[in-house]
């Protein structure tokens, strides 16, 4: 009888590592840390004691071309934008810290709609399109999103630059494509522009 119910703490303790892992996957939402080992691939350095990173010039990985309809249904791609400054940002509606950063993203977007700063989203892991919508209407939101429930899009990024489990993560692209800042988990006016401006500047000179 003790050799049967041996297995059983292991095989407890498996399904509920599984289900710890599987309920990570589905909620998504992060706050905190990096995407770990691969940072330097892309050339971030992480801000001490933030959750924000940066890659100076010379530094920067490309960023890829990711694409799709937006929750619109109009087609868009990333290289439409090339030559702006681009704040792309990964999110779901049924992640609470996308929720409590929206409002702030939006306003940042309108902030800089007139610096050569465009701003996009990728909504992920939202299996009704309408959530997503709803979310967009409820929060004002006026830019555009890539609608990706399945995160193909998200797959096409290289390894350290975007962690597909930290939901919300915020970037910023440069005009020449390359990835040039990263805000893991939500973000504020504050933390979203102290990586912005400097991108923007740089631009200008």
């Amino acid at each position: 009888m003790s050799a049967m119910t041996r297995p059983r703490p292991r095989v407890a303790a498996a399904a509920a590592a599984t289900v710890a892992a599987a309920a990570l996957a589905l909620t998504g939402c992060s706050s905190s840390g990096t995407s770990g080992s691969g940072e330097g691939q892309v050339g971030f350095v992480t801000v001490k004691g933030t959750n924000l990173s940066k890659a100076e010039p010379g530094r920067r990985g490309d960023a890829p071309d990711i694409a799709g309809d937006t929750l619109e249904g109009t087609p868009v791609k990333l290289a439409d934008y090339r030559g702006k400054v681009v704040v792309l940002n990964v999110w779901g509606s049924w992640c609470g810290p996308c929720r409590a950063e929206a409002k702030s993203l939006q306003s940042v977007s309108e902030k800089y709609k007139d610096q050569g700063v465009q701003f996009l989203g990728v909504n992920t892991r939202d299996t009704e399109k309408q959530n997503a919508v709803r979310f967009e209407q409820e929060q004002g939101v006026t830019y555009p999103s890539i609608f990706d429930p399945a995160g193909t899009q998200l797959l096409k990024f290289a390894k350290g630059s975007l962690n597909p489990q930290s939901i919300p993560t915020t970037l910023v692209i440069d005009r020449d494509g390359k990835l040039a800042a990263r805000a893991v988990g939500g973000t504020t006016e504050d933390a979203l522009e102290s990586i912005l401006q400097p991108v923007v500047a740089e631009q200008k000179q």
